[in-house]
């Protein structure tokens, strides 16, 4: 059986919005057996963003949008981070010893960008423009990840977080939403800071000045099917609400909290930049 580094989810390309799932997978091709590790630490966090596979494709058919979800571990190479980024292939996770990435050749590390990585990449950015394309206007994108409840034995008292750099388009309706929920704890870039240089929303969102936000569900939340059920249930009418904004899908630049935006993934915009401090 042939192994995908990217899975695509048919959806309406005309709604201007798709998914991505960076962690969706714990997955690795035959050749790298377990990178040395035994088979229980697949069931962790190291591994992969627990639920969100699930979570992903409920959101997408709630929708009917289109999505894409990397197929392999971040444990071979993580498509959430810049190439040039230390963490991009983990030696020590959480405990873990990565023997298979130690030590790493500088070979190897371009074998795994070719074969995972950039296809994973190319995969969003062909569906941004399809996207484009196909609804004449830019495309809104939603990036969804799971967190650990506990980190390093402190609890986490977040449900859910939202992520963002400065464009803050979808992150601030979205914020307003989830916090109208009775119950809910609502971070605002927690667990996680979103400025995090060339990770995949840099790249693809602020680069390009699309409007997207990050999700981060905790993971005990949608371990199981009722909880992706009701998640999902929560966020669909939320992201269906803030996608028909036209704010959503206009090109914007807003720049970066980690420095000048790079030239090289920037698109040029079509109505004047606006910039926040």
């Amino acid at each position: 059986m042939s192994f995908s580094p990217a899975i695509r989810i048919d959806g309406d390309f005309g709604l201007g919005l798709f998914l991505t799932a960076d962690h969706a997978r714990r997955e690795l091709p035959a050749e790298y057996g377990t990178l040395g590790l035994d088979a229980h630490e697949f069931e962790r966090h190291i591994a992969y963003d627990i639920g969100v596979e699930a979570l992903t494709r409920e959101l997408a058919r709630r929708l009917n949008a289109p999505a894409v979800m990397a197929g392999f571990s971040r444990l071979l190479i993580d498509p959430n981070r810049g190439e040039d980024d230390p963490t991009l292939i983990m030696q020590l996770s959480d405990g873990a010893v990565i023997k298979g990435n130690y030590p790493m050749s500088a070979g190897e590390r371009e074998e795994r960008m070719q074969r995972f990585y950039r296809p994973y990449h190319q995969a969003i950015a062909e569906m941004s423009d399809r996207v484009e394309q196909t609804s004449g206007k830019a495309p809104f994108i939603v990036a969804v990840h799971s967190f650990t409840p506990f980190w390093k034995g402190k609890a986490r008292p977040w449900h859910v977080g939202l992520l963002w750099d400065r464009d803050d388009r979808a992150t601030a309706p979205l914020l307003q939403r989830l916090r109208a929920e009775p119950g809910l704890v609502v971070g605002d870039n927690e667990p996680y800071d979103g400025a995090l240089r060339n990770d995949a929303l840099y790249r693809h969102g602020t680069c390009k000045g699309f409007a997207h936000v990050l999700i981060e569900v905790r993971q005990d939340l949608i371990a199981d099917e009722k909880g992706v059920l009701e998640w999902a249930e929560r966020l669909a009418p939320m992201l269906a609400e803030i996608n028909s904004m036209d704010e959503m899908h206009v090109v914007r630049h807003f720049g970066s909290r980690t420095g000048p935006v790079d030239a090289e993934h920037r698109r040029e915009a079509s109505v004047p930049a606006i910039h926040r401090p």
